[in-house]
């Protein structure tokens, strides 16, 4: 992971400028003039380096800025320093004049992953993307991807210069700054998915458990397909193994379409017709509450009565398009299809669930003038849905998100339809398994008997766990083995940050500092929050004569023993910046 570093006096410039507006950063977007540019040098240097800010006189210096001259920061060896201060105009000047005191966030990015280096190699950026949790498809970065392409067209090496970068990533670059700066809830991303490996391969190991057969199609999956894919709420991906394979929500379509209901018609009206309570019977039995409705809605007659509610009076053809959309925007329209095949196959062998749709009729659950038998049919329907486990893991993220998409930025479901879902996840979403699982892992979750587990870690992440071979009960075998061990190492019960706890790995940490929330940044307020970190920079004084002659001054970044991207060379390297100064503010500096 690279680390994002700040440089270029930010806070000397910050402090002596700030009746200099803000106002043409945000709107233009365009780089601090060259004057200020840093050396590519300094991004050897760490945050954690032990410089310090040198104020002289007792107050900060003004600088200003010569517009039309270019100025070069060189990295040096101890003891030497070089500057070209009389460099030919540069075509940019009049365009960076607008571009105020601070560098822009493209600069800083640049020279960030540049590690010293005037070009970037594509592929570097890429992988440097991947290493931080970002996908090179991910939504948010189409613009940034297809200037991409286009740009690497018209460059013979495949690298980009700090221009040609700019260009790529100008339209995305509050999203990448915050990526580099680790500011997702998963800051250290590598290390995390290392350990969710380590879980994958040791549930890989558990045996045991039956393909479900009760529905024909489910009975063709092989039981040694095993998939897990996570999505975190800032659209951080990690995939392992069988994670491209389609399969059908089965039961995991519950919460979704019960979400959606809540989502049109509100909690008071969903709850006229359904309960809240778990059930303690099996899934698919016929029996009600004493009020003689549906337990729950993650039981089999719960759910279809949540189906009946869905788009009331439409078709089914209408209905399900109408649902389709919505687990489309869930998934940020990655994979989600349907698959006839099964929906037939269950039709045909759902004579128990047409037991219980006979059974709601008679005790009249459903709302007036309700089809029982087409709302069987688009039951089926919704059943089979197919999903990937990739494409499963952004709708669990999305609940996890507080229904914003989090690879879209797209709001889908309603803070009132998510936390009801979630509640009732928790409490009901695993069969008769549901209290041990609340008991063991404490996270909202369901399981559907094509093998899926539906796994939201609220605020953090959503999980989709898929492997054919169920328990007794209907649940994943390797899917419960996956979810437990990941609470056994991780404090994401719902209970594990109690006082006085015995301490788990927190991946929302970096370097033992809790993560903070922090609000939407846009460019604006982002590179002022930069500029006001601690400056990397000393001003090196010149002597009294020097200063009456001298244009510029100049400020040091003092490099620490072993600091920097290659990690070698002795100590002593250093990185000078020239900035020119007016005649009537050479005094004040």
């Amino acid at each position: 992971m690279l680390h994002f570093r700040f440089t270029l006096v930010l806070k000397e410039l910050y402090k002596s400028n700030l009746s200099r507006p803000f106002s043409g950063i945000a709107r233009n977007k365009t780089s601090l003039t060259a004057s200020y540019c840093f050396s590519t040098a300094c991004a050897n240097v760490k945050l954690g380096s032990n410089l310090k800010s040198l104020r002289v006189g007792g107050h900060l210096p003004a600088l200003s800025t010569s517009y039309g001259a270019r100025y070069l920061c060189t990295k040096t060896d101890a003891g030497s320093v070089t500057a070209n201060s009389k460099n030919e105009v540069s075509k940019e000047a009049a365009a960076e004049k607008k571009a105020g005191i601070l560098p822009s966030l493209e600069d800083l990015l640049f020279y960030t992953i540049a590690e010293g280096q005037e070009k970037i190699p594509a592929h570097k950026f890429t992988t440097a993307l991947k290493a931080t949790g970002l996908w090179t498809g991910d939504p948010r970065l189409k613009e940034c991807m297809e200037m991409l392409k286009v740009t690497l067209k018209s460059t013979a090496d495949g690298a980009l210069d700090r221009h040609l970068f700019k260009k790529c990533v100008q339209s995305n670059i509050v999203l990448l700054t915050q990526a580099f700066r680790k500011k997702f809830v998963i800051p250290d991303f590598r290390p995390f998915c290392s350990h969710i490996d380590d879980i994958y391969e040791g549930a890989k190991l558990k045996s045991g458990g039956k393909v479900a057969d009760y529905i024909p199609q489910l009975a063709k999956f092989s039981p040694d397909l095993w998939g897990v894919a996570l999505c975190t709420v800032d659209g951080q991906r990690f995939t392992v193994g069988d994670t491209k394979v389609p399969f059908c929500l089965q039961s995991c379509v519950k919460p979704l379409k019960y979400a959606i209901a809540v989502h049109d018609h509100g909690t008071e009206y969903v709850h006229r017709f359904i309960g809240k309570e778990p059930s303690g019977l099996r899934f698919n039995k016929l029996f009600l509450n004493e009020e003689d409705k549906p337990h729950n809605p993650m039981v089999n007659a719960g759910a279809i009565v949540c189906t009946s509610l869905i788009k009331q009076g439409a078709s089914n053809a209408e209905k399900f398009d109408y649902v389709m959309n919505f687990m489309n925007k869930m998934a940020g329209n990655e994979y989600v299809g349907f698959s006839n095949a099964t929906f037939q196959s269950e039709r045909m062998s759902g004579d128990r669930n047409f037991a219980i749709g006979y059974y709601l009729k008679e005790k009249k659950c459903f709302p007036e003038g309700t089809d029982m038998t087409a709302i069987l049919d688009f039951y089926f329907q919704l059943c089979s849905i197919e999903v990937t486990c990739e494409s499963a893991s952004v709708m669990a993220a999305t609940l996890a998100n507080g229904g914003f998409c989090p690879i879209t930025g797209e709001r889908v479901l309603n803070p009132e339809a998510v936390r009801n879902t979630l509640s009732l996840m928790h409490s009901c979403g695993m069969y008769d398994f549901s209290g041990q699982f609340a008991f063991h892992v404490g996270l909202p979750a369901k399981s559907g008997v094509a093998g899926g587990i539906l796994l939201v870690v609220p605020n953090v992440m959503g999980i989709m766990c898929w492997s054919p071979p169920l328990d007794k009960l209907g649940n994943s075998v390797r899917g419960i083995q996956f979810c437990t061990d990941l609470v056994h190492l991780c404090n994401f019960h719902n209970y594990d940050n109690l006082r006085h706890f015995a301490k788990k790995l927190d991946p929302r940490r970096e370097g033992g500092d809790q993560r903070q929330v922090i609000r939407p940044l846009d460019y604006k307020s982002l590179q002022q929050e930069l500029a006001l970190k601690e400056s990397l920079w000393k001003k090196v004084s010149p002597s009294e004569a020097e200063c009456a002659r001298s244009t510029t001054r100049l400020f040091r970044m003092e490099g620490a023993a072993g600091s920097g991207a290659g990690g070698g060379g002795g100590g002593g390297a250093r990185t000078d910046v020239h900035v020119p100064v007016h005649r009537e503010t050479r005094s004040a500096i």
